[in-house]
Formats: C-alpha cells, structure tokens, sequence
C-alpha cells in the first residue's frame, strides 16, 4: 500500500517535468514590461515572464526574449497565476449534482425499479457498502468539448478540481487543466482526494437517516483502518495469510484528503471532530456559516472550501413572510465568511459548485471582498492556496520557474470593475477569450 503511494508520487513529479503536448513545436511565449503578481513572492511592477515547452522558464525584471519567440508587450497588462476553480463540475462529464452544492442534504437514493424489471437490492447494513464507490475517479471522465471550458478561460480560470459527487463515498477527484485535445491532455493530477457527502438512502433500506449515514462513515473508517494495518502487516510477512482485495476500501486508504460537506456551524464543528476521529487528512465544503467558526477552523488545520453560492431570497418568495432571524442572518453574513477564514489564518479556496456562469463565480468573490476579504487574500484563495490544499502546489498556483505555464492575463488589477481578462496561457498554450453568452447576474440560493 505505502509502496504504491510513494511509487504514484514519484510518477507524478516525473509528469509535471515532461513538456505539455499542447505546447510542443510553438515558439515561446513572452511577455514583456507587465506588473507581475507572482502571489509566492514580491510583485514585480514591470516584469517579464518566458513560457516554453509548456513550462514557465523564467520571471524577472532583467529577463531577454529567446530568438524566435512570441513576444506580447506588457504595458498595461497584470499577469497572475492561472485562476483555479476549487471545486468544480467544469470539464467533467457529468450533471450538476446536488451533492456537490455545500448542504449536506445531498445525495442520491437508490432507484426505484422501472415497471417490468427485478426490483433493486436494498441495502441492509454497513456491510453492503451502500451508497459507495470511491473507486471511480473524475480523471477518466473528463470532457475537452465541454462548452463551458470557453466561458471559464474567458473568466480568467485554467484548472479546476473536479469530483464524482453521487453518493456517501462518491469517487476520486483530480486537479485538470482547462483545455486540451484530448481528455489526458487536461490531466494535472487524477488522484488529490475523495469526496463524500452525508446522504441517506431515500429509496429505502441502510441509511435511511443523516444518524445512519454517520454510523456508517465511522463503521467504514474503523473497517478502513483495519484494512490498512492488515495490509501493513502482511508486506512486513509474506508468510501471513494475504489480505482479501477490498477495492472500496483501497479507495478509502489511499486518498490524500477527504472532502466532507458542511454548510451550517454545528455541522463544521461535527466535521471536525469526525475527521479527527477518523484520522483523516480533511477539508469541508460549502461553509455558507464559516463565519462563526474562524477560529475553529484555523485552530484544527481543516482546509475550507467555500460555496460561492450566496444564499439569496427566493425569486417568487411572497413579501408578507415573516422568515427566521437566522436565515436572513445567513443572506447578510454568508459573504464574510472568506475574510473571516483570512484574519483566523485558515486555508480556503472557493468552489463555483451552483454558480450559473464563471463571470458570475468573479462577481461573487467581488461580494467577499465587499465584505471585508483583502484582494491579496482572495486571489491567493484562488491560486496558491487551492493548490496546497490539493497537493499540487509544486505544479500550479504561482509564477514561478519550473511550474506549468498556466498564466491568467487582465488589463488592470483582476478584482477592479474595469478590469477585463484580455487571454489565458494553459500548458504554455495562449487562448483568448469568446465573448460570454448573455446569463442572470443574480445567484440562486443553495437548497
């Protein structure tokens, strides 16, 4: 088991070396006299920046432009990072679930029989795994036609992280890059973690309750564990008897963080105390009430990812309800959640999981910023700090020489109103954005 981890990660620093395909046989890019904001260092107010081979070569002041380049004049333009969405259906072969919305009511029952089939298997209990399938893996089912990926470039992103969503333990999630060929093309890193929500078996049998479904998480990770010091124990002694293969469970070891749904403060401080029960590397998504818990979530070292779905009133609400303090409390506060994570000194990215369009997604981190989060801290919750919190920090979320030549270039600083992304670079790639299809500025309120 550990053989094979330490075996995947050296496969994976081999990969980051190897020069982007897409970017094979194009002179290189530079970019000259341009304020450069490298988020793991000083900016660099007129600042030069060489791509080649996929790669970022060079950033500097005194850089030169290699014989044959692309060379784009700066004046005017910032260059950032590319922009990562940290939790994401872009890309990824499969209809927006509710699962992946930051409540913890999502999830998928089992199906009710078509008329004239045998009836569905309804789980008994935790040995049945119900509702499991942590060996499916969001990698093999990414789509480069996808018609969003035009929109989101066009916003300024170039990754995204992407999960199976249906389910208690729904699948592998992989960081890809935002264009591509062909699906590996896109391909940063297929395994970063695994996702899970607290669904509950609404077709009927086990779980049928969110107390079952937390029965059944802890049952899993004490059967996990187990499975772990088995298979510890029987490399140390071939002679043992071997360890029957438990392809769930494998799933469940060998994920290097596990994604765990939390909108309101109580079910932060539930996931909290879960994963330390577990023994899990964690992160929480959704966090819509993160604001009351900065200090907790600072303190246990749970990485947040934040639904940029800002509650809102519901469109056809009749005007004479009398709604609860608390849910109108939610709608005023929800946005200074992020600042709130950012004074703790807790890490966080954001998640466009709900959000309509990718320009939307940039308003809604402008909401954020109203409420109080530094720009400086917001652009590093969408570059640096998604990437460490996924483990690809060594490949994304700064400008720095040797990392993939994901560039997201904005005349004017990227949170200004005036601001507008004039092209992205992916895998040393140069795209320049499609004008976005006209779409509702207004954000649903997550249900």
């Amino acid at each position: 088991m550990m053989i094979r981890r330490r075996n995947f990660l050296k496969f994976a620093a081999l990969a980051s070396a190897v020069p982007s395909q897409l970017a094979q046989g194009l002179p290189p890019l530079f970019i000259r006299n341009a304020k450069i904001v490298p988020v793991s260092g000083s900016i660099l107010p007129k600042g030069s920046i060489l791509v080649q081979d996929g790669l970022i070569v060079a950033v500097g002041e005194s850089i030169s432009a290699p014989s044959g380049a692309q060379i784009i004049e700066g004046e005017g333009l910032t260059v950032y990072p590319g922009l990562i969405d940290g939790l994401s259906t872009l890309g990824f072969d499969v209809p927006l679930a509710t699962a992946i919305l930051g409540a913890n009511r999502a999830g998928a029952a089992l199906a009710s029989p078509s008329p004239g089939t045998a009836p569905v298997a309804l789980s008994r209990g935790p040995e049945d795994r119900p509702l499991t399938t942590p060996w499916v893996k969001a990698a093999d089912q990414v789509k480069p036609t996808d018609r969003r990926l035009p929109l989101a470039r066009a916003a300024g992103f170039t990754s995204a992280v992407v999960f199976p969503t249906t389910g208690i333990f729904a699948g592998q999630g992989a960081v890809i890059n935002l264009a591509g060929v062909k699906p590996s093309n896109m391909v940063v890193n297929p395994s970063v973690g695994m996702y899970t929500t607290m669904a509950s078996n609404r077709g009927g049998g086990f779980p049928a309750s969110l107390m079952g479904t937390i029965a059944y998480l802890r049952q899993t990770y004490l059967d996990a564990n187990y499975y772990k010091s088995a298979l510890a124990l029987y490399e140390k002694n071939p002679t043992l008897q071997r360890p029957t293969y438990d392809r769930a469970l494998e799933g469940i070891v060998e994920a290097p963080l596990t994604l765990f749904p939390a909108t309101r403060a109580h079910e932060i401080d539930r996931v909290i105390r879960l994963s330390k029960e577990f023994g899990t590397k964690a992160a929480i998504y959704g966090l819509h009430e993160g604001f009351r818990r900065g200090d907790e979530l600072a303190k246990s070292g749970v990485a947040s990812i934040v639904n940029l779905n800002w509650p809102v009133a519901p469109r056809d609400q009749d005007p004479e309800d009398h709604e609860d303090l608390r849910v109108l409390e939610l709608r005023d506060r929800a946005p200074s959640t992020p600042a709130v994570l950012a004074k703790a000194g807790a890490k966080f990215t954001f998640s466009s999981a709900g959000v309509e369009t990718s320009a939307n997604v940039m308003r809604a981190i402008k909401r954020a910023i109203d409420a109080g989060l530094a720009p400086a801290d917001a652009l590093r919750a969408m570059t640096l700090s998604a990437a460490e919190i996924y483990g690809v920090s060594q490949q994304l979320g700064s400008l720095e020489k040797g990392k993939i030549g994901n560039l997201t270039v904005t005349s004017g600083d990227l949170f200004q109103d005036a601001s507008k992304v004039q092209f992205v670079v992916i895998d040393g790639v140069k795209y320049d954005p499609l004008p976005e299809e006209a779409a509702p500025a207004r954000l649903e309120a997550t249900r």
